[in-house]
Parts: C-alpha cells; structure tokens; sequence
C-alpha cells in the first residue's frame, strides 16, 4: 500500500485534540460498529456507503495511530491489506480484538500480533478485558511492569523504523523495572503533535536530520508554531534544530525525559544550551546503554522516597515503647472490640504508623532523609525551587507563608474575596491589610478577580504617599472557586515595575493540576516566576526594557494615565523574582484529605525568608504529622509526574465534552445555563475577544487563543451552571436534589449557580451520570409547570423573577475606620486588622445591634460611623462581607438583607451584629 493512498483528505479534527482521545475511542468502536453491519450486509445496497465509511475511519485512525506505539504502523499496514482485498469478516476479527486490547490495556502488558486470528488470542483479550473489569483499572495491578513510550524522532524510511524497534525491544529483560514501546516520528510537527496526542510517552530519543513539517494539515499545533516555518529552520544545523525542538517539547511537557543522538562533533554540541537533554549520544552508542540510559530516568521520577521508607518500615519488627498504643496495630490487634477498624482499613495503615519523635523515619520539622528527598522531587514536578508538605491544609499553609514574609505593620494587599484564612493570617501577622475589589457578576451573586489597573492603581498610591517600601506581599486566588484564572505573568511583571523588589503569595488550592497541562501551565505562579527570571536575565530584554524606557520617559510621570494605560515594564537590574504558592494537593490531585503543598521561587529565600520560613513552619505544623498524608503526597506527585498529563487532559475531555452536551440538549438550555467567558469576564479584560471557547460548528478551538492573551480566562473544567430559571435557589438544589435525590456532590453554590467540578478522577460514566440527572430533573420541572394550576404558576414564576431578575449588587470593601488606620490622614486604605480583631474580646468594646428591626440602620442615620467587631461570612459566597475594623455600609446592609441564606458566620440573628462601641473606637489603644 501507498504511504499517502488512503490519507490524501487531512483530517482536520485531529486539531481539537483536547478530545483526542475521546476521539480514538469513539471512532474504533465506530468501525466495528460498522465492520460487524457491512459483514452482514455484504449484498445489501448500503454496502457501499459502508465501505466509504469504514475507508475515513480508518483514514482518520492512521493519523492518530501513528503518533502511538500500538497499533504499529506495520498493524495498520495488515489492516488496509485486508481492506484492499474485501476481507471483511476477517478484518472486523482483527478491529474486535485490537479494540479489546486497547480497552483491556493489555498491550501495555504483553506483545498483541494481530496477524493471528485463532481462538486463543482473541480468549487471551477477553481475559485480559475481563481481568481488567475485575480490577476496575489496570493501574491497579501493581505487580505489573509500568509501561511507557519511547518517541524516537528521525528521517527514517518504514523498514528503517522496523530495525529501530525491533532493536530496542530486543534490549526488553524479564528484570526490568519497566517495559517499553517505541514511536518513530519523521519531522519536528510530528514530535510535537506525538507528545501531545499520546500521553503515554514518557522520553523522548531525538535522533540525527529531521525535516520540520509533518505530512498531515496538524491545525492543534498553530499556537505554538507561531513565528516559526520550514522556512526560518532551512539554515540551522543539526544541532540547532534539536536543541529547538527540545525545547519545545519541554514547554509542552517538561516531565518528558530527553535525549540526544548525534552524528556530528559530540564535544561541541555538549558545549551549547542543552539543558533540557539528560544526556547527549554519539550515533555509534550502543542500544543497550541508550536502553539502560533511559530506565534510569524514567526510575528517577517513578521513585516514592517517602512512601517506599514507610512501607519498609511496615515490615521491620519493633518493640513499641513510646506514646501511641495504635502504633504497630497493637491496640487494635488485641482488642476484643474495635476489630473492625481492621476490617475496614486492613493492617498496612496501622503497621505504617508510629510516632514522629521516635526515630525509623524521617522528621516533616526537620526533614533530612525520604522527606527531604520527596520534597526535593515535588520541587521538581511541579517547577519550584523549595517544595514543603503541609499536613493540616492549605488553611495553614497560608498562615505559614503570610508569618512568614510580613511582620507587623507590613502593608500587604490582598483580594478581599479571598479564602478565610489569609484574613486570618493578617491578624496573626500583625498585617496593615489593604484590600482590593474584585470585579463583581451581580446577575450570578459571585465576584471575578482583581482588574490588573485596580491592582496597579493603589500601589501607584503608595508610591505617591511615600509609603511604597511598606508595601511588601501582594496576595491573590489563582484560580479563583468558580474557575476564574489570572494572567499572572502580566500582573507579576508590571507589578515589579513599580515595586521591583514586591513578593507573590497565588493561593492555588484549586489550581494544582494546572502544571500539568501545556494550556493551563503558563498562567501558574511557578513557571511564570521561571519565565520571568529568564526573561530578565537575556540581552534581548534589556533591548526591549531600553526602548520601552525611552517612550515612558517622554511622558508625565504624575499623570496615572502614563502608569495605568499601558504595560509596564521593570527594570532588569532592580528586578527580583520574589513568588510563593500554595497547593490543595487533595482537592486537584491524588492525596488524602489534608494533604498540601507550599512551592516557592524566590531569589532572596536563602537571604531573607529561610530562618523565618522554619520558624513559621514550626509554628503552625503539629510535632506529630500524619505520616500517610505524607506517603499519599509522594505519591500524588510521582503520580503527577509520570501521568499527570494523561490524567489532566482527560479531565478536561469530560468536562469538554458535558460543556458540549449542556450547550446543545434543547430541554437542558431551558433551565441550566452554563456560564461561559464572555458571562464571568467582561470584555474589557477579554483582550483576544473570545466569548466561548466551543462553537457548533468549529469546535473547541479558540481556547489557547483566550489563555495566551486575556487578562482573565476561565478554567473550562468548572462548570458554572445558572439555575434561576427552575426557580429554585442554589443551596436549595444543591441538598434537596442533587444530593438528596442522586446523591450526586458538590462544593459550592451562589444564589441561583451551582458549580461542578472535574477532577482527574472524573470518567465519562460520571459524566454520562451527571447529564442523565439532569436531564430528569429538567423533566421534572417541565412536568411541574405543565400540572400546575394558575396560581401554582404564579409562584414560580416570582421565584423566577427573584432568581433572575432581583439579584442585590455585590458590595465593594467599604472602608477601615480612622481608629484603625494607620495613615491618619487617610491618603492610603490600609488596615490595622489585628487591633480591631483583638479589641473585641473584651465585652465591654463591643455591643449588638440588629438590622433587621431598623436598629443598626437608625444608628447609622444618626451619623454614627458603626464599625464591624468580628468578621461577617455569609456561606454562600464564603468571603468576608465584613472584616473588623470595617464600617458598615449601607451597601452591606443591603446585601446582608437580601441574602436568603441560613448560615452566616459571625451573625446572631436573635442579637444581630457584633460592632464597636462609640467610646471604644475613641481610644482602640487602651483595649
């Protein structure tokens, strides 16, 4: 057969390879699906049309298949063979078993010929489909060799490839920790395309000359081939085009290990920026130090050094002399009652379990062993410098950071709809709190995130009041709950124009996964610190800030408009990449409930942060850790490592595809409405214009546009649904029918939203779940509005219009009262929120006043200035509507009163709200 015979039509779709897939999936059912009609309907009329549909499947199949290791291309050449010639039957044998063994995965486990036909290899896919049913994953059986790809990138012809592959899996021994496979591609498009289209690939063996473009019309990779072409590589060597390819692929995903084959002088090419291969070969290197080369480095991910020390501890016989009788299992073994924990557990988790202090094992406090080295490798995965496990939460996490960079009377600005705790660490920290406003989306009851120029606008404020050297953190949510994601290189870079020495705190709690994906990456505080600090240390960026500098120089520097309507930049030789971030590792990735993570890229954390970095750390982590939140987070990053890529694109698959079905389903669009772009970010922070990244009609294609230039974009994988239409308000949804009815969970609701969640646990039977539900319960209501009598409708109808129509105005931070600023004369906004906080506790500073009888509100119309003693946190939202020290609004009040929601933290409604009195606002010191 003719290499290009059946491919002459390039099939297009494989650009939306966010579904990729999905898409392999589909179409190899669908052509058994229509191999097993066509064999039965050979003399039919419709023989024909079938013929033709079975030739594009399998067309469009070649394409994905020859960016994976199995099916061969010499399996697809059998395939067309058997096409060509009319054997159907045989053919539709051939597609059931090489679907079987896709599905079952055992490929991954053993060599698939399909060239046999007889009973016993289709009955050894079945039992491996079976076997794998019985799991419920072939990830599960552990005693299973892992199994990944190798990408071998090379101008080589079919038999040349045949050489290649057989020579490396001739290097296979039954010793190996790994088994291997090996894809060859021709080109630099191909390589790319592989490594985003097949997550198996775990290294990488770029080899010898390769032209630049693939043979297919490969539309995914347009945004990351932009300013490059055939044309502008004509003139490289050899070396220069690996070293870009490399690169390139590193961007993509950097836990692919990478090697270089050369045919030229080894010694030069070791000498140039390599720094993204392991190891450079000579072309006459042996296969099997390449081999052995190779699993080296794949083990150097897939170790758990924490992990593996606990299970080896598992099985050391002790004697146990020390504070905690469960350790070991011994009072639970002995016991004639609680033998059930036992049973539920099994033995592993209490054998694994043992005091902190007792020696055997590693110290979180003062780590130096296989914590210290699963630390050292977190690092590494997820592209910090220092990586640090926290036990108790992401809650405390925040704390040690904040404690750990602000003293007392640092200003620190922060978004005011942010995550309790940093409010709670500002009072610990003694912080003078400056917040800003979110954007809000009054119609949904939710804020976005903070407008760079707001951001931009109070530290400009700063500088001109000749308070900026007190500004020291800028605090922000990446991404936010409802999936709202910053530009954070943009705010990172224009921030360190005004204040080149400003440090990042980005709480990620939701946003852990995001390092694994090439869209998603970018906008991560980790790699935006590492872009950055290359971007400032390069001769170009000194051309670039040289020129930008001139043109700002010409203009008025009193005049906010030269500071506030155009990018900034700073100076290289003033700049200092100053970012921390903390993780949620259990909400986004494997590990168990507590289990989070502190990365940080900081240039003067050796400096200035380490010693009281430990302190904070020590301050806030208990003596006595919980050693299987440790284990589970080793494992949740060697698990990130090795296939979080996969794991992430699939999660992005489904939440892709129910956005898909929410957006087309008739009787759905009528009572859910997902929010898309344009709903959650205004145009004026949607620089590229994108209002939807999916389209009927061209599909998921506009999302990378979005994420490279927006100031503002949306994580697709939460789905924000706007109920309003089925007059049923969100916490109402959420417990009576969702959970109640179908016992489906979810985390969070606004007034007439409910949010739902993927996570890399999310498979498409969830999702087929998900969608089944909801299709019922919009049945329901259709049914309730056909049944209802005149005045049933007319109660619907009102809930309608108050979910939709009556929604009350977000309200802006109001401001701190005089009492507690530390400006006196009201130049900058800050806060002492520690003094207001701790004021209160004595009763005689503060008193109640009700709102819902008038009381406060006739107060106010006094001109008294009534002031917040606690913090005010209605769920939902989940942020502080009030904070102490803050002066109730009648915005707030407003809001207050028009939330229909039972669960307000820091409000009696029998007593009202916890304010200051008159006298203890004169003198705040003497409390």
């Amino acid at each position: 057969m003719q290499e290009t015979s059946h491919t002459e039509t390039p099939y297009t779709a494989l650009g939306f390879y966010h579904k990729i897939s999905q898409l392999r999936a589909d179409t190899w059912n669908a052509l058994k699906r229509d191999l097993g009609q066509l064999v039965r309907l050979q003399d039919d009329s419709r023989a024909k049309n079938l013929v033709k549909a079975i030739d594009i499947k399998l067309t469009r199949l070649e394409i994905i298949e020859d960016y994976h290791a199995f099916p061969s291309k010499e399996d697809f050449r059998h395939l067309w063979s058997l096409f060509d010639r009319g054997e159907y039957g045989l053919l539709e044998k051939v597609v059931k078993r090489l679907v079987r063994a896709l599905i079952s995965e055992s490929y991954r486990r053993r060599h698939v010929d399909l060239s046999e036909t007889d009973a016993d290899a289709e009955d050894l896919e079945t039992l491996d489909a079976l076997a794998q049913l019985r799991r419920g994953h072939p990830a599960s059986n552990s005693s299973a060799q892992p199994y990944f790809e190798l990408l071998i990138v090379d101008n080589l012809s079919a038999p040349e490839e045949e050489v290649v592959r057989e020579a490396f899996h001739n290097m296979r021994r039954p010793e190996d920790r790994f088994v291997y496979d090996v894809v060859t591609v021709r080109s630099f498009e191909d390589a790319l395309i592989a490594v985003l289209v097949n997550p198996n690939i775990q290294a990488c063996l770029i080899r010898y000359e390769f032209p630049y473009k693939s043979k297919y019309n490969l539309s995914a990779l347009r945004s990351y081939l932009e300013g490059l072409s055939e044309k502008s590589l004509e003139n490289q060597t050899e070396a220069e085009r690996s070293i870009l390819l490399s690169t390139m692929i590193h961007e993509l995903r950097p836990e692919i290990d990478q090697f270089l084959v050369t045919s030229g002088d080894v010694e030069a090419t070791a000498s140039r920026d390599i720094r993204h291969f392991n190891r450079i070969f000579y072309r006459e290197t042996d296969y099997i130090e390449q081999h052995h080369t190779i699993l080296r480095a794949i083990d150097n991910r897939y170790r758990t050094p924490f992990f593996d020390a606990l299970r080896e501890y598992s099985k050391k016989p002790t004697g146990v002399f020390h504070a905690m009788p469960i350790s070991r299992g011994k009072s639970i073994t002995r016991s004639h009652w609680a033998g059930q924990m036992i049973d539920f557990y099994g033995i592993n988790i209490f054998l694994a379990e043992t005091s902190a202090t007792s020696g055997g094992l590693d110290s979180l406090l003062q780590p130096y062993g296989p914590i210290k080295k699963a630390q050292e490798y977190a690092a590494r995965a997820f592209g910090a410098r220092q990586s640090f496990f926290v036990t108790n939460g992401t809650s405390t996490a925040n704390k040690i950071v904040v404690q750990a960079l602000i003293k007392p009377r640092d200003i620190v600005l922060i978004d005011r709809d942010c995550h309790k705790s940093h409010h709670y660490g500002m009072v610990l920290a003694g912080a003078h709190v400056s917040y800003l406003d979110s954007y809000p989306l009054d119609d949904y009851s939710m804020y976005g995130a903070v407008p760079l120029k707001e951001i931009k606008k109070t530290l400009l404020g700063y500088k001109r009041s000749g308070q900026l050297h007190k500004v020291k953190l800028l605090l922000l949510t990446n991404c936010t709950f409802d999936g709202v994601v910053y530009n954070v290189r943009r705010v990172m870079e224009e921030c360190l124009a005004i204040k080149p020495d400003l440090v990042f705190l980005w709480d990620e709690a939701w946003f852990a996964f995001a390092g694994f994906n090439p869209t998603y990456r970018p906008r991560t505080a980790m790699h935006a610190a590492r872009t950055l600090r290359d971007r400032y240390r390069s001769e170009a960026y000194r051309e670039e800030y040289a020129a930008w500098k001139a043109e700002f120089d010409a203009l008025d520097p009193d005049d906010d408009a030269t500071w506030l309507d155009r990018p900034l930049l700073p100076d290289p030789d003033a700049v200092r990449i100053r970012a921390y971030a903390t993780h949620s590792t259990h909400k986004t990735l494997t590990s168990l409930r507590q289990g989070s993570m502190i990365h940080v890229w900081d240039q003067d954390y050796r400096q200035k942060v380490e010693a009281p970095f430990h302190e904070a750390y020590m301050t806030h982590t208990s003596t006595s850790p919980n050693y299987q939140i440790i284990a589970s987070l080793d494992v949740g990053r060697m698990q990130a490592e090795m296939e979080g890529f996969e794991l992430v694109h699939a999660q992005v698959e489904a939440a892709l595809s129910l956005r898909e079905q929410l957006y087309s389903h008739p009787l759905l669009q009528k009572y859910f409405r997902v929010l898309v772009n344009k709903d959650m970010v205004p145009l004026e922070y949607r620089q590229s214009g994108v209002e939807t990244f999916y389209d009927p009609v061209t599909g998921w294609n506009k999302m990378e546009e979005a994420w490279a230039n927006d100031e503002f974009v949306v994580d697709p994988s939460r789905i924000t649904i706007a109920i309003g239409a089925t007059g049923i308000d969100g916490d109402t949804f959420k417990n009576e029918y969702l959970m109640n009815k179908y016992g489906i969970q979810i985390n969070k609701t606004s007034r007439n939203t409910v949010l739902f969640m993927t996570n890399i646990g999310t498979t498409r039977g969830s999702i087929a779940y998900l969608l089944d539900v909801l299709i019922k319960l919009a049945k329901e209501f259709e049914y309730r509005w056909e049944e209802s009598s005149r005045p049933e409708r007319k109660i619907i109808e009102n809930r309608v219009h108050s979910l939709t129509k009556e929604l009350p105005p977000l309200p802006d931070f109001s401001r701190f009262h005089s009492a507690f600023r530390p400006d006196a004369d009201g130049n900058t906004p800050e806060g002492d929120i520690r003094c207001a906080y701790f004021l209160s506790y004595d009763d005689e500073n503060t008193e109640y006043l009700r709102f819902d009888n008038g009381e406060l509100q006739a107060q106010m119309r006094t001109g008294r200035d009534v002031v917040s003693a606690s913090f005010v946190i209605p769920y939902p939202p989940g942020f502080p509507v009030l904070v102490p020290g803050q002066v109730v609004s009648e915005e707030i009040l407003y809001f207050l009163q028009a939330l229909d929601v039972t669960e307000i933290h820091g409000y009696r409604p029998e007593l009202g709200l916890l304010v200051f009195t008159e006298e203890a606002l004169r003198n705040p010191a003497a409390g």
